[in-house]
């Protein structure tokens, strides 16, 4: 069963189905236990009438045992039926084994107590039991129809200290008949009731699910027609489809950008290639038509340009994948002074200020290094006359700071300057600007190792670039 539908209305109706046959369970069963109760109420009342005639010194032949509605049996201490109803013929459920008659047990008169020597002690007293009297089921035959009773049997002592049971049985019929009913009726009722319960589950799930299948044929023309463009639509309710709409939306948009990023960055990538690989081309062709006029510095400047760019675009790409840092220990003050002393042929020589402290962070020694270098190389083409370099531990973190006193970064393009293949210096060549991809790739890095990396204004009103890395054991989740 693929449908939601199906399976919503499937299972609302098996939940409904149980609930009502535990509930009319329940009800049957106390509507017995009250009817039950009051029938055998009833067989008390006449059991008690009985036993107190019976104490009040009736015979077996004066007690009134005409009512054909509450059969009754009165039997002695060792079980010899000794009166019965007039119409009763058979009876079960009493302890008597089925018999009605009556058995030669005569209970002495009042004048068979002469023999007996008056003692002076008091007479007999005759009562009734008090105690709650002991109810059976059981069938008992009147003037020959056969029914269901419910038996009572109340104990009484007569004046001549005879013992005595009487059992009285009120019918059972109208129980019977009532529970029968409403069995009937809940029967009939409940596959009636469970129609409607599917049915209802049934269009209530369809009506809800309606903008569901609204967005899964949006989204499968989107994936038909690749148009990241277009979104799905959103239902104007506030429930849990709504916001799955707005999601989906949220990640379309986030797709379409991603893919758009992705086209711009392969169109930027084949165009910061083929300046470099045209020229050396060019210079290859002319080299091997007139060796003597072969710009061999200008080729290898080519080739190394060229290889340079295909190591950050490699670098790049690795980051898109996802790939983590490794967990290296590296002292970023002892990183900073290796980077600073290997530019030998900088036009600037960078000052360098190390605080003490731990300075030690977690990461890829290679990477990291290519962040610092980046962020040198940036500062040095703008600088006119300084670069400034400054690591010093702050609370968690470990700042690395570049200042240089070029013309700074305009407020409104400080962000801007991070998105690759974007130079702000484009009236500049690109031997001298670049490819665009330095401060893009040092802010990823920065990421990756759970950092930032911001732009600011230096106090001599150039760049001041700021890494923020933190310390082991602190890193941000």
């Amino acid at each position: 069963m693929r449908s939601v539908r199906a399976r919503a209305a499937l299972g609302a109706t098996l939940v409904v189905a149980v609930a009502l046959a535990a509930a009319g369970l329940a009800v049957l069963l106390v509507l017995r236990g009250n009817l039950t109760d009051r029938a055998g109420l009833e067989a008390e009342v006449t059991a008690r009438e009985v036993a107190g005639e019976l104490a009040l010194g009736a015979t077996y032949a004066e007690l009134d045992l005409d009512d054909d509605d509450h059969p009754v049996q009165v039997t002695d201490e060792e079980g010899r039926v000794v009166a019965v109803s007039k119409d009763l013929e058979a009876i079960s459920g009493t302890g008597t084994a089925g018999g009605v008659r009556v058995s030669p047990a005569p209970v002495p008169g009042p004048g068979d107590d002469d023999d007996d020597e008056d003692d002076g002690s008091d007479p007999p007293r005759s009562e009734v039991s008090s105690d709650s009297p002991d109810f059976t089921n059981g069938t008992a035959t009147v003037d020959g129809e056969k029914a269901d009773y419910r038996f009572a049997a109340v104990e009484v002592t007569t004046k001549e200290d005879v013992t005595l049971t009487v059992h009285a049985g009120a019918p059972l019929a109208a129980e019977q008949e009532a529970v029968n009913t409403v069995r009937t009726s809940m029967l009939t009722g409940l596959p009636v009731m469970l129609l409607v319960v599917a049915g209802v589950t049934w269009l209530v799930t369809r009506r809800a699910l309606r903008p569901v299948e609204g967005i899964r044929r949006e989204l499968a023309a989107i994936t038909a027609s690749e148009d990241l463009g277009r979104r799905v639509p959103e239902p104007d309710s506030r429930d849990e489809i709504a916001r799955l709409a707005r999601t989906t939306n949220e990640t379309l948009t986030v797709l379409e950008a991603s893919v758009d990023r992705q086209r711009r960055f392969v169109a930027d990538a084949s165009h910061e290639l083929r300046s470099p690989i045209a020229s050396l081309r060019t210079q290859l062709e002319v080299g091997a038509a007139h060796p003597e006029l072969l710009d061999l510095p200008g080729a290898v400047t080519d080739t190394v340009r060229l290889q340079v760019l295909a190591a950050d675009l490699l670098l790049l790409a690795r980051l898109d994948a996802g790939e983590r840092p490794g967990r290296t220990a590296v002292d970023l003050g002892a990183l900073v002074r290796e980077e600073v002393s290997q530019r030998t042929a900088d036009r600037i020589a960078p000052q360098v200020s190390v605080a003490d402290g731990p300075l030690e962070v977690a990461g890829s020694r290679g990477q990291l290094a290519r962040v610092v270098g980046n962020l040198l190389d940036n500062a040095e083409r703008h600088a006119e006359r300084s670069v400034a370099v400054t690591v010093r531990a702050e609370r968690d973190e470990v700042l690395v700071e570049v200042t240089d006193d070029g013309p700074g970064v305009p407020e409104a393009e400080q962000d801007r300057i991070f998105e690759r293949f974007v130079r702000l210096d484009d009236a500049r060549s690109r031997d001298d600007g670049g490819a665009g991809l330095g401060l893009a790739i040092a802010r990823d890095v920065a990421a990756r190792h759970g950092g930032t990396l911001t732009v600011g204004t230096a106090p001599s009103g150039g760049a001041r670039f700021t890494l923020r890395l933190p310390l082991p054991g602190r890193e941000r989740p």
